[in-house]
């Protein structure tokens, strides 16, 4: 079994992007040192509580700041980019960290409405052209332009010696048969859709294609994870990640509420209900309770590997959740 991790540099509410930013250094190194096999940083766009809007940037650091941990973006936001320039960007951080680059790549806006309009100048693009745009990334990683392609002889350089894993994201049945379809590796988000993924990811293997980058098909699953000491010291965590999850859906989430906010919070009868919901998407307890969770969705997702994902406030209780985790999987031994 393999473990990893998906950060989006969260911002705890009374702290800065530029600790968030921080933190997701002192955690990809606590994660190699505890064993984790490949740690992701994602790509959001004017989310005040989310610090990572550029995942190419921080992933050169992150591997600057690592040795062999796996580093990847989970995932760049294809649409609103030159398929080339992506190709071009991965490759030279393929050259700064020979086989450790991931290229995980989603079709989601990342952001509302104006931020998707900023990032494309005003243009309203469609995601019709997302499976071309995937393919068009894919000859260039792999340097076989047909030879009817409008920019015959194009190389995205610096060549690396060894090419990015290429990766798609997403949530749902459309999702995983692009990946299938295109012959790439599928992450599926149970931390975005906690339904209906084990399906998806059955037809995904069913319908794969071999491709010049994977012979095989590759999945993971990505969820959120909260672990503690105690099943009540877990709880106590997980609810200013409940709660956060509620303001993100209700558009006014300024960060990672305080464990005294989660504490005090008083939800209606509906709010009450989006966060039981809410709770599909989240493994909470003890280390051995957590362990048995996260066994019975890599079973269930046919996969062995099972990226955890840790949105709460208290940093040191987050880096703790994965040492806890780590140690109960005996990771690295």
């Amino acid at each position: 079994m393999k473990l990893s991790i998906l950060d989006q540099s969260p911002v705890p509410v009374g702290l800065s992007p530029q600790v968030a930013l921080q933190q997701s250094i002192t955690l990809v190194q606590h994660a190699e040192k505890l064993g984790y096999y490949r740690y992701w940083v994602a790509e959001h766009h004017n989310m005040k509580g989310i610090a990572s809007s550029s995942p190419e940037v921080l992933i050169a650091h992150l591997a600057a700041q690592t040795r062999h941990i796996r580093i990847g973006s989970g995932g760049v936001l294809l649409p609103h980019y030159s398929p080339f320039k992506v190709a071009e960007n991965f490759h030279v951080l393929s050259n700064l960290a020979p086989g450790r680059v991931d290229l995980g790549i989603g079709r989601a806006p990342g952001g509302e409405r104006l931020s998707t309009l900023a990032l494309n100048q005003g243009q309203r693009k469609s995601i019709e052209g997302f499976p071309d745009q995937v393919k068009e990334v894919m000859t260039y990683l792999t340097g076989t332009l047909p030879d009817d392609h409008p920019y015959p002889g194009v190389y995205a350089t610096p060549l690396p010696p060894t090419p990015p894993e290429m990766w798609l994201l997403g949530s749902s049945d459309g999702s995983a048969g692009f990946a299938a379809d295109l012959g790439t590796a599928f992450s599926f988000a149970h931390f975005i859709n906690p339904h209906g993924g084990p399906q998806v990811a059955q037809m995904y293997r069913e319908r794969f294609r071999p491709s010049a980058l994977w012979k095989q098909p590759q999945t993971n699953v990505c969820i959120f994870a909260v672990c503690a000491d105690t099943d009540e010291e877990a709880e106590y965590h997980a609810a200013t990640l409940l709660l956060w999850m509620l303001q993100i859906e209700a558009g006014n989430a300024r960060g990672i509420p305080t464990p005294k906010e989660a504490e005090q919070f008083s939800p209606t009868s509906w709010e009450q209900y989006r966060m039981e919901e809410n709770r599909r998407r989240v493994i909470i307890g003890n280390p051995q309770k957590v362990k048995d969770a996260i066994l019975t969705c890599a079973q269930a997702y046919g996969t062995q590997e099972v990226m955890l994902i840790t949105n709460i406030h208290d940093f040191q209780a987050r880096l703790k959740s994965y040492e806890l985790i780590a140690k109960e999987f005996a990771l690295g031994q």
